[in-house]
């Protein structure tokens, strides 16, 4: 009798060529020192990834470039470079972290990718970048199509294409391509029904209300870039736009109230636009009467983080939730559940415009005891410690989870156990995850270390120094207002060498 073959290597063995041919099928183009050249120039636009394999950022974007180079296929070529196997090419285009991206164009470097780093965003990015800045209308279809799209258009009308007019367009149309969609025409039906040298702004059909308009007509007398430039910053968005991860970055940074819910305009469009409605409602009263403040919806879910960071990361149910951020960073919540009417909403903006709103600042408590050698710094405690205007104060800016944070502790606190005896100088902590930062304090990762002069407290210094003890001692005996008081380790004592 012939022996059995074992299934269980078959299957392992169909198991590993079907994973085999799942790598084989990527759409993203590897790219090396010996091939980035020759490879780059066979493609118009193509977008570079410079990564590293151990960095955990670039693993957290691999499945979504992946999906973009997928749904792009055709369009526009998605490529990679590993940094670690070819350090040339990475050198050469002066990579420093990890990952970067960047745009090429026939095989020459066009600039930075600094657009979003999802799919979506990635898609939607680099269908902008693809083909012209601005797209030829032909037709009446052509049009209707192209302003049916998702996110706003503009689009210019000219009798004559390649005038000075159609020339002022096409180089905003060239410098904003990556946040607006572009087009033109001369078709004679178009021309006679918006104008023989007008721009025109049209909102996405999905955000249609009652509360403005659907299209908005460039009023000035003269076509001219700059012009062109404040009327889209004027009005692109309307009252209320749907904030997104695409277009956030656009939006905010200003004056901005949101109102977080379950907003999907793909599975409930209508739902997503009753509380923009009432939203919009309230606001364009306030607007009319000339208050100014910026207004946007957003999805609870995808800015999870912006909800947390108002401390309403415990609501739930269908009521939105509302927020206001200013420029300078302030925060205001409200307190108030949001109603139908929206009444609680216009309470909230009158109190807001009258200055009687009490700042939102996340906080932990302050300490009942505070007299450890490096003092616990809470955002409601921040102004007594930090901000006192008599004392030198260097204060560390930590995140619990962090491994760098950990090591620094235990020679932290021998720096804060040195320094006791000075009345002048406070060594200071503060849990950057839990509590808010104030401006200008700036922090992006963890550690971060700010020495904070007595008599200078709006101008803190970033510490870039070492992190032993040594090195702190010497930065306050550099940089201390008055020489500090350091406790010196006492010096053994030589034993007297014994008589023979």
């Amino acid at each position: 009798m012939a022996p059995q073959v074992p299934l269980l290597p078959v299957a392992a063995a169909a198991l590993l060529l079907l994973l085999g041919a799942a790598a084989a099928a990527s759409d993203v183009i590897d790219l090396t020192d010996d091939n980035f050249e020759t490879t780059t120039k066979q493609y118009s636009l193509m977008l570079v990834e410079f990564f590293a394999p151990w960095c955990g950022h670039c693993k957290r974007l691999a499945p979504e470039y992946e999906s973009a180079a997928t749904r792009l296929k055709g369009t526009v070529s998605l490529a990679k470079v590993d940094c670690t196997a070819n350090s040339n090419i990475c050198n050469k285009f002066g990579v420093s972290g990890y990952p970067t991206l960047k745009i090429f164009r026939d095989g020459e470097e066009s600039g930075a990718y600094d657009g979003p780093r999802t799919a979506d965003g990635i898609v939607s990015t680099l269908k902008k970048q693809a083909g012209p800045a601005s797209v030829d209308l032909r037709s009446v279809e052509d049009f209707e199509k192209f302003v049916a799209d998702k996110d706003a258009s503009v689009v210019g009308f000219f009798k004559e294409l390649y005038g000075t007019e159609h020339s002022e367009f096409l180089k905003v149309a060239n410098s904003l391509r990556e946040n607006y969609r572009f087009a033109h025409s001369d078709e004679d039906v178009l021309v006679e029904k918006y104008g023989k040298a007008a721009i025109v702004l049209f909102r996405p059909q999905h955000l249609a209300n009652k509360f403005e308009d659907s299209t908005v007509s460039y009023s000035e007398d003269k076509i001219s870039s700059n012009k062109i430039k404040k009327f889209l910053q004027d009005n692109i968005f309307g009252i209320c736009p749907h904030m997104t991860e695409d277009n956030k970055e656009l939006i905010q940074g200003k004056d901005l109230l949101v109102a977080y819910y379950d907003v999907d305009y793909e599975k409930n469009a209508k739902g997503s636009n009753y509380w923009r409605n009432r939203v919009m409602l309230v606001a364009k009263k306030f607007l009319d009467n000339g208050h100014q403040l910026n207004f946007a919806v957003a999805s609870r879910k995808a800015f999870g983080h912006e909800v947390s960071e108002f401390g309403l990361d415990g609501s739930s149910g269908e009521l939105p939730v509302v927020g206001i951020k200013t420029a300078k960073g302030e925060k205001f919540v409200m307190q108030e559940e949001f109603s139908r009417d929206g009444k609680a909403l216009e309470r909230f903006l009158q109190d807001y415009f009258d200055g009687t709103l009490k700042k939102y600042l996340k906080s932990e408590p302050v300490p009942e005891s505070n007299d450890g050698p490096v003092k616990v710094v809470v955002a409601e405690n921040f102004d007594e410690i930090v901000n006192d205007d008599s004392k030198d104060v260097l204060i560390e800016f930590y995140a619990p989870w962090c491994g760098h944070c950990k090591n620094l502790e235990p020679k932290y606190k021998e720096l804060g156990e040195k320094v006791s005896s000075d009345p002048n100088i406070v060594i200071a902590k503060m849990d950057a995850t839990a509590n808010d930062v104030p401006s200008p304090y700036e922090v992006r990762g963890f550690p971060t270390i700010f020495f904070s002069p007595a008599g200078q407290k709006q101008n803190p210094k970033k510490y870039e120094g070492g992190r032993e003890i040594s090195d702190f001692i010497s930065y306050l005996k550099k940089e201390a207002t008055n020489p500090p008081n350091i406790q010196e380790d006492e010096k053994p004592k030589k034993k007297k060498k014994e008589e023979l």
